[in-house]
């Protein structure tokens, strides 16, 4: 029996404790157990600082658990090497933000995984760049910095660096965040091609987890939802069962923001 039959998820957390990235010695999230299927779209929701970013770059394999485990397509994270490198290379991670190389234009940000990870020189990693940027309306701003793009752009430039690699998994950081309507539309729209397989990644189906600090535009019958709540992991399922919570911390993610008068 091999290992894949053993354990299909593609990211399995065990009574997990995740710390923060920027001090490990703090724990932000408690004995997560948690399975990501093949093929499934999650959405996690919470708060500003209720550990959203540091669970992404635990099921990313850059944060170890302080306690528990972390298995990325199988592999135990804590055993991550070069060995691993190959199960490193089928996650695609969208930071918060973007994080962009302010120095590199868009078309250096994006063929850097290419150039560093495949050893391409830049003349053989522009095909598949143009082509990506072309996919994502980018090619106007293939020779900008990140400093001279609206942040719409920027983020479908982040997005483009962690598809070059054709990931079978890919994380966003709270890729909504700072977006106008307009843009959220553009970008759900999209991962539901990537999640139902878009023909650039040859129709096969991706693995998506994207964290949010608000519910409303994830609304889909299909996506499957969790709360991060006082430390906790709270697995919701469906939408349906995201309307009928009681919890105060997703009632919370579903309210709409108030308004203050002057």
């Amino acid at each position: 029996m091999n290992e894949t039959t053993i354990n299909p998820a593609v990211v399995e957390m065990r009574e997990a404790s995740v710390s923060a990235l920027r001090d490990t010695t703090l724990t932000v999230l408690e004995n997560v157990n948690w399975s990501v299927l093949p093929g499934e779209f999650w959405v996690v929701a919470g708060q500003p600082q209720s550990g959203k970013s540091d669970l992404l770059m635990t099921a990313a394999g850059l944060l170890l658990p302080a306690r528990g485990s972390c298995r990325v397509f199988g592999c135990e994270t804590n055993a991550f090497g070069e060995a691993q490198l190959a199960e490193r290379l089928r996650v695609g991670l969208v930071f918060a933000g973007g994080q962009l190389f302010s120095q590199l234009t868009v078309a250096e940000n994006v063929a850097l995984p290419l150039r560093y990870q495949k050893n391409l020189s830049a003349a053989e990693a522009a095909p598949a760049v143009a082509a990506l940027l072309e996919m994502l309306e980018l090619t106007p701003f293939a020779d900008r910095t990140p400093a001279n793009l609206a942040a719409q752009w920027r983020s479908r430039a982040a997005l483009a660096r962690a598809l070059i690699l054709k990931p079978e998994l890919l994380l966003l950081d709270n890729p909504l965040a700072g977006l106008g309507t307009r843009t959220h539309q553009w970008l759900l729209t999209f991962l539901d091609q990537l999640w139902r397989g878009h023909e650039w990644f040859g129709g096969q189906p991706m693995t998506i987890v994207a964290s949010t600090d608000d519910f409303r535009p994830w609304r889909h019958s299909g996506r499957k939802f969790a709360v991060l709540d006082e430390k906790k992991f709270f697995e919701l399922g469906a939408w349906s069962a995201v309307e009928a919570a009681r919890s105060p911390a997703v009632k919370e993610l579903l309210a709409e923001p108030q308004e203050f008068s002057s």
